[in-house]
């Protein structure tokens, strides 16, 4: 198979002083029959200028058009085989599978509760659940309701200053959530990004006002062929009135070829479904052609249109790439009393003549493109359509603000328990500060409480110690017979004396001394040792004092120091320097 012929070209170029945009590209297609259609464009200014667009066939049977995987593998072939490579894609749904109905609603300015009034409103008229579709609209104008006429004699309703509501028109779209689910798989499958998914008849639309066919405030219809079906498209001020498709097969290429016609699809914005045509009888010839098949879809079409709008259809324009266009128009122009003219969409987008082949049945897919780089961008959008306000579920909010004020008290306590244990945290570092310096000073404080309680044993022992020791003093021999090295008192009324004497017989003195002073005196331990002083008898008196032993100082006389005694030398002054 050979290679696809790609053409490239530029629209024309107006508003050479507009600002441009940042360049971003958007990609259109159009699965038409067995064909790619590619549509590419890039914003300049306000406006979108064509810059590619190609007709690629698709390699896969007939019946493997309805598996979004087959037919997104098939699209991706064709796409390599370009050497194309979109990023992010638009793609229409069909007329055959939207349901388009016509609203007249009170005016809103937030956008939401406007879409909540459509989904309340066209789920009466869905022939399928409003949990199964995807519901789009476009504002397409404002009404103001005419003031009520009043007959003479009766009262007016209301006052001839009140205002009168706003109503806007709205054209609603709803297709099932599984056809836009087919277009995601197929954008999947293919390795593409789907950026957004419109209505082909608005490709229709905006593709036209493009062109400029329109003819004023007059409606015109718009019929677009292609191989599997054909769009009736009535169009007025940019708006689109009326559409309905109508499954038309075609079977061959020449003028003469059969076609064969399905049942139509619903018509659209403006009410009820057209009724099924009723089966023709025996004597009724069918269809011979494509074009008479075709004429009898318009003739239908047209005159739905006219019963339900008061203005009919001024002109029509026939597009599409089935080769059956041009006796299309000269089946109509016999039939009709209207003009009927063919669409040359390469000549009315000002494209290069080579365009023309591959042009004419991209009509759906140019106007997608243009019309996602339009300043409101597309006025339906199945993958993002407008969404209405969320309802207030007040159990939902009563449950929630509970949870909240828990999760509040919750953090309350942590916060709370954190502080004190925080608190107490601080309370353990400084005693276990204060135990291990108290640790340090411990043996200071069991020497404290050693002498504390030596105070408190010789406080209770109600005997004047320090009396003792003088009279102790007294009655001692004297130095240079025997001297002192320690004194002690302990338990209640015991003294201890460790005492070094010069000879045994000084100690045996001694020990009558005591007895004769009143002291109870155990009896004498000595113990000879060496002394280079020569007192070298030592012995350790334990002395017990007696509860009614008195002591009367002034009786007694302190034996003399010795002559020698270093404690009756005067004391050296500092620094004298002996």
């Amino acid at each position: 198979m050979p290679k696809p012929r790609l053409l490239q070209f530029s629209g024309r170029r107006r508003h050479r002083k507009t600002r441009a945009r940042s360049m971003s590209q958007t990609t259109a297609l159009d699965i038409d029959g067995m064909t790619l259609r590619l549509v590419q464009a890039i914003p300049r200014g306000q406006r979108s200028e064509i810059t590619r667009i190609a007709a690629l066939p698709l390699e896969l049977a007939e019946t493997e058009r309805t598996d979004p995987t087959l037919l997104g593998q098939a699209v991706a072939r064709s796409l390599a085989r370009a050497g194309l490579r979109p990023g992010s894609v638009i793609m229409g749904v069909p007329r055959a599978q939207v349901v388009l109905r016509e609203l007249t609603l009170p005016a809103l300015e937030d956008i939401r509760e406007l879409a909540s009034m459509v989904h309340f409103q066209v789920s009466r008229d869905l022939p399928f659940r409003l949990d199964e579709a995807v519901v789009d609209f476009k504002v397409r104008r404002g009404v103001r309701r005419p003031a009520l006429d009043v007959t003479p004699g009766e009262s007016s309703p209301a006052k001839p200053d009140a205002p009168v509501p706003d109503k806007v028109e709205v054209l609603v779209a709803a297709v099932r959530r599984d056809a836009v689910e087919f277009y995601l798989q197929t954008c999947e499958a293919a390795g593409l990004k789907l950026a957004a998914l419109g209505l082909l008849s608005y490709g229709n639309v905006r593709c036209a006002e493009a062109c400029r066919v329109d003819d004023g405030e007059n409606p015109f219809a718009l019929v677009s062929l292609r191989p599997d079906e054909m769009n009736i498209d009535v169009i007025a001020r940019q708006s689109l009135l009326f559409s309905r498709g109508a499954a038309i097969k075609l079977v061959a290429e020449s003028a003469a070829a059969p076609a064969v016609a399905a049942a139509p699809a619903a018509d659209a914005p403006a009410g009820e479904a057209e009724a099924p045509a009723p089966a023709p009888a025996a004597d009724v010839p069918r269809p011979a052609t494509y074009a008479e098949a075709a004429t009898i879809e318009v003739v239908r079409s047209l005159h739905s249109y006219a019963g339900m709008e008061p203005q009919s259809a001024g002109k029509i324009v026939v597009a599409g790439a089935s080769g059956q266009e041009a006796a299309v128009v000269e089946a109509l122009s016999k039939r009709l009393s209207i003009p009927c003219a063919l669409l040359d969409l390469a000549e009315a987008l000002d494209l290069p003549a080579d365009a023309r082949e591959h042009a004419t049945g991209t009509l759906a897919a140019i106007g997608l493109a243009l019309g996602l780089g339009d300043p409101d961008g597309l006025p339906f959008d199945f993958l993002n359509p407008k969404q209405p306000a969320v309802p207030r579920d007040m159990r939902r909010i009563r449950i929630l603000a509970g949870v909240a004020a828990a999760a509040a008290m919750l953090v309350f306590v942590l916060t709370l328990r954190t502080s004190l244990i925080n608190q107490r945290e601080r309370i353990r570092r400084d005693l276990a500060a204060e135990l291990a310096d108290a640790e340090k000073k411990s043996p200071i404080y069991k020497r404290m409480i050693q002498q504390a309680g030596s105070v408190e044993d010789w406080a209770k022992g109600n005997a004047d110690w320090i009396d003792h020791y003088a009279y102790l003093s007294a009655i001692l021999p004297p130095s240079e017979e025997v001297y002192l090295t320690s004194l002690s008192v302990g338990g209640p009324g015991v003294i201890r004396l460790a005492v070094q004497a010069r000879s045994g017989e000084i100690l045996a003195k001694l020990d009558k001394q005591l007895r004769t002073a009143g002291y109870d005196v155990k009896p004498l331990a000595i113990t000879p040792g060496a002394d280079r002083y020569g007192y070298e008898f030592r012995s350790t008196v334990e002395l017990l004092v007696p509860e009614r032993m008195k002591i009367d100082l002034s009786k007694t006389k302190t034996p003399a120091r010795p002559a020698d005694d270093i404690s009756l030398e005067p004391p050296a002054h500092k620094g004298g320097g002996g």
